[in-house]
């Protein structure tokens, strides 16, 4: 009987191999036929793209609007040539005809429909989805003395009164009518006034701005925007006008169905931006070394010039715009709460620089037309690839050289998933930015390029992304991570035997060894390495399948949990090896990147703006961020390829495969120079050394003469930043450090005034960093938080 046993116990592992091998096959037969169709289409629209181009050149400047379509163009718009897309498309919509544009942010799509609107009779109606976008477009028109205007909630009943006039009335000099698709949705009385506009044949043309709001499939699904369905029916005889900078093929489909616009000419421009240098950063874990490194970036690559800064939420705006001004940036914050009017002055500061930067939601976004931005940081992730890609196309409409740069952290990832889990293609997106972000070597540009479905040689890239750039001082090293990913589906099969939920974070503090010790699993050894790269692991699991989310709804919120994925049995029952591609410092790199060669020439204007957006402590702030970025610079040097350190030879980091835990084995290094370090002495610049000699002042370590002080050595703790350790220095007892810091109550959370004898010390505390005016060396602590998830 043994010997039936022992043969059906092999019988059953062979039928698991073999249904893991199914399984498999069939993940990549569902991969292979959604390629197919994408390329199918991309191959089907071209050819129809091919056809609709030999049947008319609409390129030509022989058509009876040709001159006076010039004329505008040099006596209104000051301009004195169009550029690519822009005379085709003109062309097409004076003709009378259907037609879509997909061009890129920046490309010039609102002109397409701004001359042709000044060229023709009656009123073209433009729908757009953002009130900034229709006050930015609206600022522009008002400064070439063209009539144009909105009719939204905040319009007067004078107002409306006299824009429905003007909608009828044949010598009225009103040319662009903007409106919400909300208002055509929900206003009978204004569909009303379209119908009686028509019929005296002042409706030239309907443009629908960022069309691609219509398609459930889009990022930016507007369910108000369906109701324009309807508008050819009612209006067959007016031509629309379909611009976005943004749509897949199946976007693009859906959207012609909807507007029943089948036929329609389309035109597409390439997506590429030469001009705009992509990068992506790691997100350090507290808000206030985020600020410390916003502001680094800002004030010694793009000092006195104008950006944007996206955030996530609403609170996070204010607290990123209130971060930077006590760190003497000028910025304002810009999001839906506000009131329309604040917005607007916002706004406008923005636009003629009084405010150098906006800190702003995605409601302060699509069709922002300033020439002159400089950089866009994302502070946290894009909802999807679309969201990313106009936001970041914000920057270097001038055509100079302007950076896109991603904070990313994978605690972002779950606050995201949470709020577009329930959107048709929400989690998709998502994940298609996460693959974005953690990729360490392919160029960003054919990522972006393969998203919307276009061919790109990445060598055209001209090194302006991290990844291509020839500067960069960052090199990738596969590492084989099986072992890894199997403890992470351990500990969530120990979560389930004991019938527990286990978020992210749960999940990777269970993985340090902390937090729950019903989640510890005996067998597995507490993780040696950096938690940085234990995000990237995480978000790599669940970007193929061997992690899933599961979300629960609260009273309050709704939370993500962590389960193994549809994939979890291939690599627990199989013989599959996972390997990743790992981004890491290369040995002796000295070259400056292309990022940092951005031009720092400030304006003379700024030289001349107004202070009142600069905090009171901007010389101490600035202080503190070159402080602070002392730390970061030993920090950043800490990669996993400091362990090359302790053979003397980078060898197979360059390329090849390495042991993970290999490459975080901490280097010892013994020797500091106190005297130069930067980290041994730290003064602020509001108090003078004289004086504080000659005032005798006490520090607040000491009860007597500061000369019989014994100085302590300065300990550096980095616990947390990739495995660098400096090992012969023991730090103090922390019992000892808490009593010295609980002797000296702050009046506040960012000051600590310390009062001696003759004079006050001030303290300032950001990030673990201690900066104390006096003159006496204290214990200097630099440190990362042990909580990557803290939001």
């Amino acid at each position: 009987m043994d010997a039936y046993r022992e043969n059906l116990r092999k019988v059953k592992e062979e039928l698991t191999e073999v249904e893991v091998l199914l399984q498999d096959l069939l993940d990549r037969q569902s991969s292979l036929l959604q390629q197919k169709d994408s390329l199918e289409k991309i191959l089907r629209e071209h050819s129809e793209s091919s056809k609709q181009d030999t049947a008319t050149d609409w390129n030509k400047n022989d058509f009876s609007w040709s001159s006076d379509l010039d004329n505008k163009l040099k006596s209104v718009f000051k301009l004195d040539k169009l550029r690519a897309m822009q005379l085709q498309t003109m062309n097409v919509t004076l003709s009378g005809k259907d037609c879509m544009l997909i061009m890129p942010t920046g490309g010039g799509k609102s002109l397409c429909f701004q001359l042709p609107a000044v060229v023709s009779k009656g009123i073209t109606l433009v729908v757009s989805p953002l009130i900034s976008l229709m006050e930015d477009q609206l600022m522009a028109l008002e400064a070439l003395d063209i009539h144009a205007t909105t009719l939204n909630s905040s319009t007067t009943t004078a107002e409306a009164k006299s824009i429905f006039d003007a909608m009828t009335n044949p010598k009225a000099t009103l040319k662009l009518l903007y409106v919400t698709p909300e208002k055509l949705a929900k206003s009978k009385r204004f569909m009303n006034k379209l119908e009686k506009m028509y019929q005296v044949g002042r409706f030239a043309r309907l443009v629908i701005d960022e069309v691609h709001c219509c398609s459930q499939w889009g990022h930016d699904f507007r369910p108000d925007y369906k109701f324009l369905g309807i508008m050819k029916r009612q209006f067959p005889e007016v031509p629309i006008l379909g611009l976005t900078a943004t749509a897949t093929v199946n976007v693009l489909e859906d959207v012609k169905k909807i507007l029943n616009i089948p036929k329609c000419q389309l035109f597409r421009a390439s997506f590429n931006r030469p001009n705009l240098y992509y990068q992506v950063r790691p997100k350090p874990a507290t808000q206030v070394e985020a600020l410390d490194e916003i502001q680094k970036i800002i004030q010694s690559r793009f000092n006195g010039q104008s950006g944007i800064v996206y955030c996530f939420s609403r609170k996070d705006s204010e607290e990123v715009t209130s971060g930077l001004q006590k760190r003497g940036i000028r910025s304002g914050c810009y999001h839906a709460n506000l009131s329309s009017q604040e917005r607007s002055r916002i706004h406008h500061m923005w636009s003629t620089g009084q405010v150098l930067v906006v800190v702003a939601t995605i409601a302060f976004g699509m069709g922002i037309d300033k020439p002159n931005v400089r950089f866009v940081i994302h502070h946290s992730i894009s909802k999807s690839m679309e969201n990313l890609y106009q936001e970041s196309g914000r920057a270097g409409r001038d055509e100079q050289k302007s950076e896109c740069i991603v904070f990313y952290r994978l605690a972002d990832i779950f606050r995201q998933s949470t709020m577009v889990f329930t959107e048709q293609t929400g989690l998709k997106c998502l994940y298609g930015i996460l693959a974005y972000c953690l990729d360490s070597k392919r160029c960003r540009r054919s990522m972006i390029a393969q998203h919307f479905g276009e061919s790109w040689d990445a060598s055209q890239c001209d090194g302006m992304c991290d990844h291509c750039d020839l500067n960069s001082i960052y090199t990738s090293t596969t590492i084989d991570i099986t072992n890894h990913c199997k403890n992470v589906l351990a500990i969530l099969k120990q979560a389930s035997e004991t019938d527990q939920r286990v978020t992210a974070l749960k999940l990777v503090d269970s993985w340090f060894g902390k937090g729950q010790a019903s989640l510890k699993v005996k067998d597995i050894k507490v993780t040696t390495i950096s938690k940085e790269k234990a995000d990237i692991i995480i978000g790599y699991m669940l970007l193929n399948g061997y992690l899933k989310e599961d979300f629960h709804f609260t009273a309050y919120t709704t939370i993500s949990y962590i389960l193994p994925g549809p994939k979890a049995n291939l690599l627990l029952n199989g013989n599959r090896q996972i390997s990743f591609d790992f981004k890491v410092k290369a040995l002796g790199a000295t070259k400056t990147p292309k990022s940092s060669q951005a031009s720092t020439k400030t304006p003379k204007s700024s030289k001349e703006s107004p202070k009142t957006h600069l905090s009171s402590n901007s010389t101490m702030s600035q202080k503190l961020s070159k402080e602070s970025t002392s730390k970061q610079t030993l920090n950043s040097s800490a990669t996993i390829t400091s362990s090359s350190h302790n053979n003397g030879n980078l060898g197979n980091v360059k390329s090849g495969k390495t042991d993970l835990e290999t490459l975080n084995k901490k280097p010892k290094l013994v020797v500091i120079n106190r005297e130069n370090s930067q980290l041994s002495s730290f003064t602020t610049d509001h108090v003078s050394p004289n004086k504080t000699k000659s005032n005798n002042s006490k520090s607040f370590h000491s009860k007597g003469n500061n000369s019989k002080i014994k100085k302590r050595k300065p300990v550096i703790s980095d616990s947390d930043s990739d495995g660098l350790d400096f090992g012969e220095l023991s730090p103090p007892k922390k019992k000892a450090f808490k009593n010295e810091r609980s002797k000296n109550k702050p009046n506040s959370q960012d000051e600590k005034i310390v009062k001696g004898s003759n004079s006050v010390s001030k303290q300032v505390e950001t990030g673990g960093l201690s900066v104390n005016g006096s003159t006496d060396s204290v214990p200097i602590c630099i440190g990362n938080s042990d909580s990557d998830f803290d939001t």
